[in-house]
């Protein structure tokens, strides 16, 4: 049986929850973020507000530039992923297999459930229904016979679309064909402005290529995953469980930082905190990261192999330490950060108990009881030394 898989979108989420909530908001251009005299993004905009050309990830002061009437919010993520459940509550009624990929859009496979519930348009038109009136709130769905058609289509029609994919290797082509390169999932800005160069604009473009053409742009293994989404094809199945593949933390100062001393202190909490995450879902890390901001956007990002594999405060915080004094502050920071991946539920290597430094288990059992006693009596509980980043007490 050829599948059936929807991507369902929700519109403007978080501006959408917003403008439901507080009527006097509709029909107006609403950002949710920081405030624009502050060092605050945009997290989301309504559709009104996108027509001056603000967008998700925008400092905030840009886009106050961009629409001086636009209401500026501070998240409620406590009501968005109220609304959340309510959206997925909804599916889960139409089929077991749905992959969230955020708290605002889902995979669902279907294919199972036409027998008794109707084709997929019939099906996407339901869930529609129910959600805009179960929710208040409108969704975007594209049909198709695999996920990265049916996110590609749900894109297409925004907001309140339902586009379907036609089946057959032809057809797909041939409703691919006149569409930008940058609507390929995974195409970015920089992939597509490579594209461009080599007269690479539509989609079409790609599908009269072959490997050898396209893979001094984008590498061989890169070119074959370009050709064979260009035809439509992806094989990917419905992941129901998905497992978090990195953990990470990071500030924004409301002023540009030079002082190192607080620097290190601020990023020796975010390495506490992705060690606590670490612990909570017992895995452990083997690449730490380190994320540094200059003023003027320019980002930078280390990494560094954790052997063997860490989830306690002491390797992260000394990791991100060695990390952080590698680099020269050439600039004021603007954002630190602190991250974990290539997470794995066991240790690849033996500890040793007797290590000069307390060993690694000694250190997670003093970091996992640290964890106990900020649960139960608040994150302040315990707090490091001023005059030691790196240690406890």
């Amino acid at each position: 049986m050829q599948r059936t898989i929807l991507h369902v979108d929700m519109d403007a989420f978080f501006a959408a929850v917003e403008q439901r909530d507080r009527p006097e908001l509709r029909g107006r251009p609403v950002v949710v973020g920081g405030p624009p005299d502050k060092r605050g993004v945009v997290a989301a905009v309504s559709y009104e507000a996108r027509v001056f050309g603000i967008r998700s990830a925008m400092p905030s002061a840009e886009a106050a530039r961009r629409c001086p009437a636009a209401v500026f919010l501070p998240p409620d993520f406590a009501r968005y992923r109220q609304a959340s459940r309510a959206v997925f509550a909804v599916f889960d009624r139409y089929t077991p297999l749905v992959e969230p990929l955020s708290v605002d859009e889902a995979f669902l496979d279907v294919t199972g459930s036409r027998r008794l519930l109707g084709t997929g348009p019939e099906i996407a038109r339901r869930i529609k229904a129910d959600v805009r009136r179960e929710t208040g709130l409108t969704a975007s769905v594209g049909v198709a016979t695999n996920k990265f058609l049916a996110k590609l289509a749900s894109e297409l029609e925004k907001p309140d679309g339902l586009t379907l994919v036609p089946e057959g290797r032809a057809a797909i082509a041939a409703f691919l064909a006149p569409l930008t390169v940058d609507r390929i999932w995974g195409v970015g800005r920089v992939t597509a402005d490579a594209l461009r160069a080599r007269g690479v604009r539509l989609i079409g473009d790609l599908q009269r290529m072959n490997e050898e053409q396209l893979a001094p742009v984008v590498g061989r293994h890169g070119a074959r995953h370009l050709i064979r989404l260009a035809w439509g094809e992806d094989e990917r199945d419905i992941e129901t469980e998905r497992e978090e593949k990195s953990m990470s933390r990071e500030t924004t100062f409301e002023q540009d930082v030079t002082d190192p001393a607080r620097l290190e202190t601020v990023l020796c909490d975010l390495a506490d905190d992705v060690g606590a995450r670490l612990r909570a879902a017992g895995v452990f890390a083997t690449v730490a990261h380190l994320k540094l901001r200059w003023q003027g956007f320019e980002t930078i990002t280390r990494q560094r192999r954790l052997m063997p594999p860490a989830c306690d405060d002491f390797s992260l915080r000394e990791t991100a330490l060695a990390l952080f004094r590698a680099e020269t502050l050439v600039k004021p920071v603007r954002l630190i950060g602190f991250g974990a991946s290539g997470l794995t539920p066991v240790r690849s290597e033996q500890l040793d108990l007797f290590a000069a430094d307390g060993g690694r288990e000694r250190k997670e059992a003093l970091s996992r009881t640290v964890d106990r006693i900020r649960g139960r009596f608040g994150p302040d509980a315990i707090r490091r030394g001023a005059s030691r980043p790196g240690s406890i007490g």
